[in-house]
């Protein structure tokens, strides 16, 4: 049995890329009226500089919707050359209100999934993004029973999930990651010796994006959906990581 497994919440336990693909909809439909010459690709041209503003920013704000907001408003007026009015930042700053007012809804299968394998092994939460939205998302989930510990992080990296070891004593070996995101969630994980799921979500946001070069290798698996992890996890161990799925 492993020690622990953990699980990540955006994307894999309850729905969040949707907010944001809904939201710059909102944010590309207000900047058009700001540019009406910049032809068919305007679109396109907003969103590729919001996604470079807010790469830009992570080292500063992290993640979360204030960033994403910040990143909004810095775009807004770089796009518009100043022009843009107090009324439209006003409605920036709402949209990303929404966001953050916006109700959990779970994925399929994750009540069940995690009240089974709660029953059995030692489950926790990591977690990145603005630590007081994270904490309302999971209070308002209804599932913070089944975790026995939560991490709220700023980013997931080989020194985050050493340092999450390191303080809960969890050997590597006996540690099993799920999340939908390869560079945040599973290679990570597989690299420094544990085990990880992953399972896509349909939605993934461009900077999780990563090629799938180090997935094929011991201790990495693949569901098409989370409610195929209990399952999975009765036939593997923590020793065994040389069948893949």
């Amino acid at each position: 049995m492993f020690d622990v497994i953990a699980f990540d919440a955006d994307d894999t336990l309850w729905h969040n890329e949707i907010l944001y693909t809904r939201a710059q909809a909102r944010f590309k439909g207000l900047l058009l009226a700001y540019l009406p010459g910049a032809g068919p690709h305007a679109a396109g041209w907003i969103e590729q500089t919001l996604y470079q503003t807010e790469s830009r920013n992570l080292h500063q704000y992290g993640y979360g919707i204030k960033g994403f907001a910040l990143s909004m408003i810095e775009t807004a007026i770089e796009l518009t050359e100043g022009r843009i009015t107090g009324q439209d930042i006003q409605r920036i700053i709402d949209i990303a209100k929404d966001m953050l007012n916006a109700d959990v809804e779970l994925l399929e299968e994750v009540r069940p999934t995690l009240a089974k394998l709660s029953e059995s092994h030692a489950l926790m939460l990591i977690t990145k993004g603005d630590l007081l939205d994270q904490k309302r998302k999971l209070a308002q989930s209804g599932i913070a029973s089944y975790f026995r510990y939560t991490e709220i992080v700023s980013d997931k990296t080989h020194e985050t999930y050493q340092a999450i070891w390191n303080k809960y004593q969890i050997a590597p070996a006996r540690f099993l990651m799920v999340g939908n995101s390869l560079k945040s969630d599973v290679l990570p994980v597989v690299t420094l010796g544990g085990q990880a799921v992953y399972i896509p979500y349909h939605t993934t946001w461009a900077h999780e994006a990563t090629a799938d070069t180090e997935s094929a290798q011991p201790g990495y698996y693949q569901l098409e959906h989370l409610g195929l992890l209990p399952a999975l996890v009765e036939q593997i161990s923590p020793r065994d990581t040389d069948e893949h799925e």
